[in-house]
């Protein structure tokens, strides 16, 4: 099996091989999937993450939630710790941790119950994560229990991940080509 450090390589080099178009249309189709799910439905509120550096494109995903009248956080890395913050416009973001856009201002926020829509950069039809190596959802994920769903290409799907004792699974891993539940 791979390590981390080489799933990750290999993943970076797949997402450099793919035009912004083709990561677009792929993104378009996995926030088809995420917002017809019954977890996305449901939710009042959804902390999403504000993807970089061709990682599936959250923003259809939160601009259907804001246009079904759902309330939307990002997170902001402090420290060791993400914190949510309310974002009701993409103007309200700049480059923040490792370059990643990140709410430069607004309402912190720790609400009750919302859905999770979180990155990975590996995972497994078991829904097993591969992160960026920071910890930053595990760790959050560890205090809230709340529904998470991952996103990612089909090409970052793999057999087999090193699993680790910290490791939290989202609920469901959605690509262009299907649900991993």
């Amino acid at each position: 099996m791979d390590s981390k450090k080489d799933i990750r390589k290999k993943v970076f080099a797949r997402r450099a091989e793919h035009t912004d178009e083709q990561i677009w249309d792929m993104s378009q189709s996995i926030a088809e999937k995420v917002v017809n799910m019954p977890a996305f439905q449901e939710a009042e509120r959804i902390y999403a993450y504000v993807d970089y550096n061709h990682e599936v494109s959250t923003r259809p995903i939160i601009e259907a939630a804001w246009k079904a009248g759902k309330k939307v956080a990002v997170p902001k890395v402090v420290g060791k710790d993400m914190i949510f913050y309310q974002l009701d416009s993409f103007d309200q973001l700049e480059p923040g941790y490792f370059k990643i856009p990140e709410p430069a201002r607004g309402e912190i926020v720790d609400w009750e119950n919302p859905l999770m829509i979180m990155p990975g950069v590996a995972f497994t039809a078991q829904r097993h994560r591969v992160g960026y190596g920071g910890g930053f959802y595990d760790r959050f994920l560890e205090v809230h229990k709340i529904p998470k769903v991952a996103l990612a290409f089909e090409f970052q799907m793999m057999e087999e991940v090193p699993v680790e004792p910290t490791d939290i699974l989202p609920d469901a891993v959605v690509t262009e080509k299907k649900i991993y539940e």
